[in-house]
């Protein structure tokens, strides 16, 4: 990884027992040349920071354990609501992160 793909990058979601939100992201802070910090972040705070400026994107480990770039995360108002959704087609009232794992 050379260039930055993000302020933060989100590794796993935990989402609400109904499935419609993220309650939980598993955030690392992205350094350019190296993905870092391994904190856990309340929707509300990455809300929060996302309407203060700070972008966001997921990313996977490969099977070698490099980190490989994913998609976008936009914060999207669908009646109203703020939501968290990595694709920008879809209006549906809930968050989406797609193939983002989820952790316990």
């Amino acid at each position: 990884m050379m260039d930055k793909w993000a302020d933060c990058l989100i590794s796993a979601v935990k989402t609400s027992p109904d499935q419609k939100h993220i309650d939980f992201v598993e955030c690392h802070s992205d350094f350019g040349c190296v993905v870092c910090e391994n904190i856990i972040l309340s929707r509300t705070d990455l809300i929060s920071k996302m309407k203060k400026g700070c972008t966001y994107a997921t990313v996977f480990r490969t099977p070698m354990g490099k980190w490989r770039k994913g998609q976008d995360v936009h914060l999207v108002i669908v009646e109203g609501q703020d939501f968290l959704r990595t694709d920008l087609k879809n209006t549906i009232a809930s968050d989406n992160f797609e193939d983002v794992p989820e952790f316990l």
